[in-house]
């Protein structure tokens, strides 16, 4: 299964590393990734695939959890939703 994850907040140090830890124990692999840092905010981008075992639902609770602790704005979509919208 393939997915989008976005990040959004305000600039901190160990961002990416929170991120990409918790996505490594999840079983998830990060497939390509774009960031940028505009202003004092930190936004980043990431393409992510994982195994059928890993269930969707369990990534987007456990992303959510991290986004909360760590004042982010952690949001995953399905690839498939994702490209959807952008054609609309």
């Amino acid at each position: 299964m393939k997915a989008i994850i976005t990040v959004i907040g305000h600039d901190q140090i160990g961002i990416v590393a929170k991120v990409s830890n918790k996505l490594a124990d999840l079983k998830v692999n990060i497939i390509d990734v774009s960031q940028t840092l505009m202003h004092g905010n930190f936004t980043m981008m990431m393409m992510v695939e994982w195994q059928e075992t890993v269930k969707f639902e369990n990534v987007k609770s456990e992303l959510e959890s991290l986004g909360q602790s760590a004042g982010l704005d952690i949001h995953i979509q399905r690839e498939e939703i994702f490209d959807a919208i952008q054609k609309l």
